[in-house]
């Protein structure tokens, strides 16, 4: 089973997290069905219960080498989540915001080698979105899961679950540019972000990215896709077909599943980066 995984650090009902569950398919991937999760607790016994999977999660797996260094926190991979586990949200925001106060305007943040060419945001943020608390949240619950993760982690349980880091943002900017398609404020949610919807699923329909991989969806999926104005549903397909992706490589050098051979064991990397 291939999933995509769009992911809340705090879900509810109104913003729960979304899992996109497809097959893959000659030319690419289909769209089986959309499961929505109120609570982490729930998305981790799914995740748990469900024996095979290879998904791609739309939250950071590692910290910036430059921020773990400063902060003298552990250099190896599982201590670091370890330690960043243990640690409160406010501990977490207190140590980074003091790391961004000693530093120049215009370089607050540090950043993973992955994030320039993801065009992504640094991990360490805690606001805006706050996927440094998507990182605490997500990763130590992927390992409960018994989820192995590429190029960082393997369980001793073996590889039926593989966890690969996504980021829809980076093919939907492959498709429709800067468009905005979604907003979490109904009062922002408008006809333009409907429209950059409907081209944005179009284009991933024919295969319009460089991954070549078409997504095959039925009518009613079609609908759900384009009804969501929060573009949850829209962002778990997209890390879908990153996933789908990735599996197909899961065989290739290095870590394998596209991943680069020379990727940061501490950082982690975006696929399809």
């Amino acid at each position: 089973m291939l999933l995509g995984c769009d992911f809340s650090s705090a879900p509810t009902s109104r913003k729960p997290v979304v899992l996109a569950l497809g097959v893959a398919q000659e030319g690419g991937v289909r769209l089986s069905r959309l499961e929505h999760f109120s609570s982490l607790d729930a998305w981790h016994r799914w995740l748990a219960d469900t024996p095979e999977w290879i998904g791609a999660f739309d939250f950071p797996f590692g910290l910036p080498r430059e921020l773990v260094a400063h902060l003298g926190w552990p250099p190896q991979w599982p201590a670091l989540i370890a330690h960043y586990a243990g640690l409160s949200r406010a501990g977490i925001r207190e140590a980074f915001a003091a790391f961004c106060a000693a530093r120049p305007v215009g370089g607050k943040f540090a950043h993973r080698a992955t994030d320039g060419p993801a065009g992504s945001s640094p991990s360490m943020k805690w606001v805006n979105p706050p996927v440094a608390f998507m990182l605490h949240a997500g990763v130590p619950r992927l390992l409960e899961a018994g989820a192995a993760l590429p190029g960082l982690h393997v369980p001793a349980g073996g590889m039926a679950r593989i966890a690969l880091e996504g980021y829809p943002g980076l093919l939907a900017r492959e498709l429709i540019g800067r468009r905005s398609y979604k907003s979490d404020n109904a009062a922002s949610q408008g006809a333009q972000h409907y429209a950059a919807r409907i081209d944005l699923l179009a284009a991933l329909e024919r295969g319009g990215t460089r991954l070549g991989l078409h997504l095959f969806v039925c009518d009613a999926d079609r609908e759900q896709l384009l009804a969501d104005a929060k573009g949850d549903c829209i962002d778990a397909v997209l890390c879908l077909v990153q996933a789908a992706w990735g599996a197909a490589r899961k065989s290739s050098a290095g870590p394998g599943y596209g991943l680069p051979a020379a990727m940061d064991p501490l950082e982690g990397w975006i696929l399809t980066a």
